[in-house]
């Protein structure tokens, strides 16, 4: 985990690839609890014996639950200390190249685009990429938007 001890550090390290998250699989207990959250109970992410017979083989998480890992993925790979909060501020450009089967190991990494300041703190653009194992492409890339706000004393 790279940590940041300040936003000044972080702005620095702008164009810096940060690495990349252990695998962590994907299971149908999350893709179940997703379908219930989302109410998006489409038969290829719910339907195991139907989705044997369709056309990736087996069931497949929905490409939100794959951006909805990105939170807990970035935790996994950076800190930016001396905050008083970081909040999600949004995305830009998002793209789900390939499925991601039930049953397969996921991991995520992340490139520093852009910090800047704003007059609401400071803004960082992360290209994340979750990556499925074995597979030759990528089965999200996103653009992450953080607002960091300083402490009080920082």
């Amino acid at each position: 985990m790279r940590i940041f001890t300040s936003l000044a550090e972080l702005k620095a390290a702008k164009g810096e690839h940060l690495g990349y998250t252990e695998w962590r699989e994907i299971t149908q207990e999350q893709v179940n609890l997703f379908a219930d959250a989302t109410d998006d109970h489409q038969w290829i992410h719910v339907d195991t014996d139907r989705a044997k017979e369709g056309p990736f083989g087996r069931t497949i998480a929905h490409g939100y639950l794959s951006l909805a890992l990105l939170p807990s993925l970035m935790q996994e790979l950076y800190r930016v200390e001396g905050l008083r909060m970081a909040i999600n501020y949004g995305l830009n450009k998002v793209r789900f190249p390939r499925p991601v089967p039930v049953g397969s190991r996921v991991r995520g990494g992340a490139e520093i685009l852009d910090v800047k300041g704003t007059p609401s703190g400071t803004l960082s653009t992360m290209r994340v990429t979750i990556e499925v194992e074995g597979a030759e492409r990528p089965s999200c890339i996103a653009e992450s938007l953080s607002l960091y706000v300083p402490a009080e004393d920082s």
